[in-house]
C-alpha cells in the first residue's frame, strides 16, 4: 500500500488505470499537463522519452498508457518528486518510468546531448519580474513562475537532449507564443505543429500546445481549435474524448 501524507490523497488518473498522488498544498496536476501529454508525438514500441519540470509525474504516468518507451521525470522540487515517485512505485511501472531528482539544467551533462527522442515540458509560465506578485506557497509558486528556470533554460535545455529528427512539445501561453517560436528556431528546434485551445467558442484562446522537430523543415501546421467547454458549461466532446476515453 502507498504512504500517503496528511495533505495527499490517491486520485484515479481520469480515463486510465492509474493512480496519482496529489496535495492541494503541494501540487495537483492541471488540465494543460493532460493535453500536453494527449499532444505530444510518441514512438509507440521502442525509444527514450524524458519530461522536465515534472511535477507528481502525471504527464509520464499518461504517456505509458500511449507508448512502451522508457520514460524519465525530472522534479527539481524534492517532495514533488517523492510523490511521482511513489505513484509510479504504486502503478507497478518503475521498469518504464524512472524519476530524477535534480535540477534539469544538469541533464546534458546527465545524460549527454542528443540522448532522447522525445522531450516534453510543462514549465512555469510567469516571469519573475520585480513587483510580481509570487504565491506564498513556495511550492506553488516555483510550479508556476521562473524561480529555477527560464523560458529559454526550458527551451536550450530541450534542443541539447533531444536527437537530431526528435520531437519537442511544450504547453504555454499565448501570450508567449513570439517568443516561444523564437527560442525554438535559436536552438534549432523547427515549430511543426501549433493548436490553439479555447475556454469557450467566443472566448480568446488561453492555452497553446506547440510541437518542433530538432533540425527540422520549416513547415507550420495550424491545427483545428480545442474548445475546452460548450455554451452550457459542459466538457466538449472532444474534451471528453481526451480526458475520458
Amino acid at each position: 500500500m502507498v504512504q500517503l501524507y496528511e495533505d495527499e490523497r490517491l486520485d484515479y488518473l481520469l480515463a486510465e488505470n492509474l493512480r496519482i498522488i496529489q496535495s492541494p498544498k503541494v501540487f495537483a496536476f492541471s488540465l494543460d499537463s493532460v493535453l500536453l501529454a494527449r499532444f505530444a508525438y510518441l514512438p509507440i514500441q521502442r525509444g527514450n522519452i524524458i519530461d522536465l519540470c515534472t511535477g507528481n509525474g502525471v504527464i509520464p504516468l499518461l504517456l505509458s498508457s500511449r507508448t512502451k518507451a522508457k520514460i524519465t521525470g525530472v522534479e527539481i522540487q524534492e517532495r514533488i518528486y517523492d510523490m511521482a515517485k511513489r505513484s509510479v512505485e504504486y502503478n507497478g511501472l518503475h521498469e518504464q518510468i524512472h524519476f530524477v531528482h535534480d535540477d534539469m539544467k544538469n541533464m546534458p551533462a546527465t545524460f549527454g546531448h542528443g540522448q532522447f527522442d522525445v522531450v516534453t515540458c510543462n514549465p512555469p509560465y510567469f516571469p519573475v519580474k520585480e513587483k510580481a506578485v509570487i504565491n506564498e506557497n513556495e511550492h506553488l509558486a516555483i510550479a508556476r513562475h521562473e524561480i529555477y528556470c527560464t523560458l529559454k533554460d526550458v527551451i536550450q535545455i530541450s534542443a541539447q537532449l533531444v536527437r537530431p529528427g526528435g520531437k519537442v512539445a511544450f504547453v504555454h501561453r499565448p501570450g508567449r507564443l513570439a517568443e516561444i517560436i523564437m527560442l525554438m528556431k535559436t536552438y534549432r528546434i523547427e515549430p511543426k505543429r501549433l493548436r490553439f485551445v479555447y475556454p469557450k467558442l467566443g472566448k480568446e484562446a488561453n492555452t497553446i500546445l506547440i510541437e518542433g522537430i530538432k533540425d527540422g523543415k520549416a513547415d507550420l501546421k495550424i491545427l483545428p481549435p480545442l474548445i475546452v467547454y460548450d455554451n452550457h458549461g459542459q466538457y466538449t466532446p472532444e474534451l471528453k474524448e481526451i480526458l475520458y476515453g
